[in-house]
């Protein structure tokens, strides 16, 4: 079962938090959690993208194996 927050439990949290930081932080917090949700987004986003190979990766070569024994 989802619980979707309706109009008056945002209102109570909004207080609380109010409460907890004080009216004047307020802004600060909001923008801190908002910068953090951003870069949640661009890691997730990025972690989905199929990575480059890197340059330190073995070239490729032509030469078969030699047997050994």
């Amino acid at each position: 079962m989802e619980f979707i927050p309706g109009p008056w439990e945002l209102v109570i949290i909004l207080v609380i938090v109010a409460m907890l930081f004080g009216v004047g932080r307020l802004p600060e917090v909001f923008g801190a959690v908002g910068r953090g949700l951003r870069e949640f987004r661009q890691e997730v986003s990025n972690s989905a993208k199929p990575s480059e190979p890197s340059d330190s990766a073995a070239p490729p070569t032509d030469e078969e194996p030699k047997p050994t024994a």
